[in-house]
């Protein structure tokens, strides 16, 4: 079957090409008596217009790219529920994508949502990024050029790109202290990958916290995990064998924080009893497993809506762009993994 084209439309109608385009596109300088003719001639041939060419018109997609670390862990997928609730509402579409934790992938999905013609890129950046400074460069440029770029929870001040960061350092202080103020002494912070600018900041909040306290800070007291359940596990299951117990435990994420339960039920320590536990970001596992876990909790969705307005702005600013840092709140949900017995 042959395919129908702008130039047979113009043929049967024995008019120019540019009067055919003119139509299609709705031109103030076409009679609508005219456009209607056109239009119903074209339905009639079959005639459907290539969207790519119209992508090339209208110079936009209405898609937006977002890439993420990994869906393990539900922070990355309530903040994506946060970005489409704004995006959806605002005729976008997204595509999602998703780094697997490696930088080189993550430059293959930046590169292919550029080839996909996305109007603007949310990006969480993978722990990795930090030493593939090629990815660091890839974004700067971007965002040099003028492409629409958000970067939200891991970010990268060498981008000079909005980003959407959560207050870290205030809410490790003040979990620290609720272990403080439960009359613990001996506090161990399992903590994120140190190439994450959230992991240094929980970290600095985690000292500050002891200092205030006047509780003798040292690097023995920081533990570089990981932020998986098989982390927790690995890390505490090292402390058992070595004979390193603390009194409590500040974990950078629930999974971590989870691992660590599980390895001291396992070998029959009593939490909060032997040793107590607060986690951060609030999982849905948090209230659920025994005892229930002490968490920061994040606005995730919040997380999600606040990046994906700073990037609808930037693409309706036409180029006039002052890169902004929107640091957001939390709180602190106390359950029965920290409390003194």
């Amino acid at each position: 079957m042959k395919h129908i084209t702008i130039k047979d439309v113009a043929k049967r109608l024995n008019c120019s090409v540019s009067t055919i385009s003119r139509a299609f596109n709705d031109k103030y300088d076409i009679r609508k008596e005219t456009r209607d003719l056109i239009l119903a001639t074209a339905r009639e041939m079959g005639y459907s217009p290539n969207p790519f060419a119209k992508l090339l018109l209208k110079q936009c997609s209405n898609q937006i790219g977002v890439v993420v670390p990994e869906f393990i862990n539900s922070f990355f997928p309530e903040v994506i529920k946060g970005i489409q609730d704004v995006l959806q509402k605002a005729g976008y579409q997204l595509l999602i994508m998703q780094s697997n934790e490696e930088a080189s992938v993550e430059l293959e999905n930046i590169k292919t949502l550029e080839n996909n013609m996305v109007d603007g890129i949310i990006i969480s950046l993978t722990f990795e990024t930090n030493f593939e400074t090629k990815n660091i460069d890839y974004l700067k440029n971007m965002v040099e050029s003028g492409f629409p770029i958000v970067l939200f929870n891991r970010v990268s001040d060498a981008i000079p790109a909005h980003k959407v960061v959560f207050d870290d350092y205030k809410w490790a202080f003040f979990a620290t202290e609720h272990l403080i103020y439960q009359g613990y002494k001996k506090i161990f912070h399992f903590s994120g990958p140190k190439t994450l600018s959230f992991s240094q900041n929980r970290i600095n909040g985690f000292f500050d916290a002891l200092k205030k306290h006047k509780i003798p800070v040292s690097e023995n007291l920081i533990f570089e995990t990981g932020l998986m359940i098989k982390d927790g596990q690995r890390v505490m299951q090292k402390l058992l064998d070595d004979k390193n117990l603390p009194e409590a435990i500040l974990a950078v994420n629930d999974p971590s924080a989870i691992g660590a339960m599980k390895i001291l039920k396992r070998n029959g320590y009593k939490i909060p009893g032997d040793i107590a536990i607060v986690g951060f970001t609030e999982s849905k596992l948090a209230e659920l497993i025994d005892p229930p876990l002490t968490s920061v909790a994040q606005p995730t969705f919040e997380i999600g809506q606040t990046a994906a307005k700073l990037l609808l702005e930037q693409i309706g600013s036409k180029g006039i762009f002052v890169p902004q840092k929107v640091v957001l709140n939390g709180r602190l949900n106390v359950r029965e993994s920290s409390m003194k017995l």
